[in-house]
């Protein structure tokens, strides 16, 4: 392993610490009993705490320090006097310890006292310290000028995704979303306690992925010698549970998709599902309002959130738009009956890209995707979705070519899927049977035919609306953020480069080409002063990690460096 100087210094004060006798990782429970909050919020004037945290910043004068802790809810003052904790003739714990082998982003344990600086700062006076935990990396901190320009911020998206808990150490703004996404998911919890309904587990590992349109991941069970699927939806479980005998069951569900990334996307993502028996979708509709209302309240303390550039108003009611009608609207198109071939060249026409694969359903979806969805930014439910689209839904009472099915769109995304759910086990079957068609002729996305599922709706599920909402979006949308990564506390990323080791030979030749990032291969070749062969070998091992480059012009040869 590598090393950079400020590394190599660190482990140089563990070492020193150790023989001083001090642990820098001990195992004893640290007797806290305050935060920087409850400080603040509950002062008292000579009040005795006992904190701990991690050393942000420090301003040592001689004999004297005034520095930041950070704990789990802020930043507070502290002050270090060398005469306070060192009251004897010993003042090494300050002198030595605390000024030449403590570093910021070491977490450390305060006895003190509170009192008020001139300038009405409210500060913990240290009486002891003991260090918890001793940082061997430096921490990435964003630097002021006298000006007040900020340098060196820790804001580089890839690197704070894959080392999210550095981004949360220097970054307070990140941990305040994430301490929404808990508000938001126990509002949920708590409107749907309130009503009775249970909270309940299901499995992850599935034999069939059901309940959604979407390709799986696929594993093996060695014990049973059994493929699985990592599941997609866990809808067909808990409509399980509804036969079962349950009046109403919801579940934060993990689901998995063996899809494309994107700022929306993630293989990995969180959805709540409920079902509640003798409802219909428009009971649904009903009860998501109010849902979404509360939720809002709860986590930003209005009703209308800004996302953007869009202000959105989560009070109730919601527009309601049949999807036929939404085509019809925004694209001039009346496909209401429509064949699919005429669908097809209807989607031609509006330029889709469209294939033989995708049948009624899916044609429809991708106009509505393409050229209806993003015009939807205030909460509005999308309604009647057609048979084909829809597999699991009730045929319309009023139509039976459509379905009760609703999407709620807001800020131009989905973020609810809701029916009436279809308890017909003969048209479910023929359901399941349309889709074994689609996927033979190659539509990778296809339901599977859930056989035992069909075998618990012959045994009877009462009538029953069932929702699905997408919770990551959900919080993107209440915390103002348009990535899925700024809202999952560790997102899926490609695999991380490793590190080059270059031997010194290596190492001469990238320092010369440093400064302009070419020169030209002779000069180059005879600066480094390497014998032919080291020379040779050298440059082979930089091309073929990919640090550089020989460009030919003519009789003209140039190293570039590439990185």
């Amino acid at each position: 392993m590598q090393l950079s100087e400020q590394e190599i210094i660190r482990r140089e004060k563990l070492t020193k610490l150790r023989e001083l006798g001090i642990n820098p990782y001990p195992a004893a429970l640290y007797p806290v009993d305050a935060t920087s909050k409850s400080i603040k919020s509950d002062y008292k004037e000579g009040k005795k705490v006992v904190i701990s945290g991690r050393l942000m910043s420090r301003r040592i004068q001689g004999k004297a320090s005034f520095a930041e802790l950070q704990d789990s809810e802020g930043r507070i003052q502290v002050y270090f006097n060398r005469d306070e904790i060192c009251p004897g003739e010993d003042k090494g714990l300050y002198n030595d310890v605390y000024k030449k082998l403590l570093d910021i982003g070491d977490i450390i344990g305060i006895e003190g006292e509170l009192f008020t600086t001139q300038v009405g700062e409210k500060t913990v006076m240290v009486k002891n310290f003991s260090l918890l935990s001793k940082s061997l990396r430096p921490l990435p901190l964003p630097k002021k000028d006298s000006e007040g320009n900020v340098y060196d911020e820790f804001n580089d998206p890839e690197m704070r995704y894959r080392q999210r808990y550095v981004d949360l150490v220097v970054n307070p703004k990140v941990k305040e979303t994430f301490i929404k996404r808990t508000k938001i998911t126990n509002s949920i919890r708590e409107f749907y306690n309130a009503a009775g309904y249970l909270e309940v587990e299901t499995p992850i590992l599935q034999p069939i992925p059901g309940g959604a349109a979407a390709r799986p991941f696929l594993t093996h069970h060695n014990a049973l010698n059994i493929p699985l699927y990592l599941r997609i939806a866990n809808e067909l479980y808990l409509k399980r549970l509804i036969v079962g005998g349950f009046d109403g069951v919801y579940e934060f569900s993990k689901d998995f998709r063996n899809e494309g990334m994107d700022r929306t996307h993630n293989p990995e993502f969180t959805v709540m599902e409920l079902y509640v028996a003798y409802k219909d979708y428009n009971w649904m509709m009903d009860t998501t309002e109010k849902l979404l209302e509360k939720i809002a309240i709860d986590a930003n303390g209005t009703s209308k959130v800004t996302v953007s550039e869009n202000e959105i108003e989560f009070k109730a009611p919601y527009a309601r738009v049949p999807i036929l009608e939404a085509i019809k609207i925004h694209t001039g198109k009346d496909v209401a009956g429509m064949s699919e071939e005429e669908l097809r060249a209807t989607a031609k026409e509006l330029g889709l890209e469209v294939d033989e694969t995708m049948g009624v359903g899916k044609l429809i979806d991708e106009i509505f995707g393409e050229k209806c969805e993003h015009h939807y930014i205030q909460p509005t439910f999308i309604t009647d979705y057609p048979k084909e689209m829809s597999p699991l839904t009730k045929e319309h009472r009023d139509n039976p070519a459509l379905t009760e099915r609703f999407e709620l769109m807001v800020n131009g995304k989905e973020l609810a899927n809701a029916y009436s759910e279809l308890n017909d086990p003969i048209d479910q079957r023929e359901r399941f049977e349309e889709q074994l068609k689609l996927s033979e002729k190659g539509d990778d996305e296809a339901m599977f035919i859930d056989q035992d599922f069909l075998r618990a709706l012959e045994y009877g599920m009462p009538p029953t609306s069932g929702i699905g909402i997408g919770i990551d979006r959900l919080v993107m949308l209440m915390t103002n953020n348009s990535s899925i990564q700024e809202v999952l506390f560790f997102p899926q990323m490609r695999p991380e480069k490793k590190a080059v080791e270059l031997t010194d030979e290596e190492k001469a030749i990238v320092a010369l080409l440093k400064p302009n990032g070419e020169m030209d291969l002779a000069e180059l070749k005879t600066k480094a002063g390497l014998s032919g062969k080291k020379w040779d070998k050298s440059m082979k091992a930089l091309s073929k990690h990919g640090l550089t480059s020989v460009v030919v012009d003519g009789d003209n040869k140039t190293v570039q460096l590439k990185q």
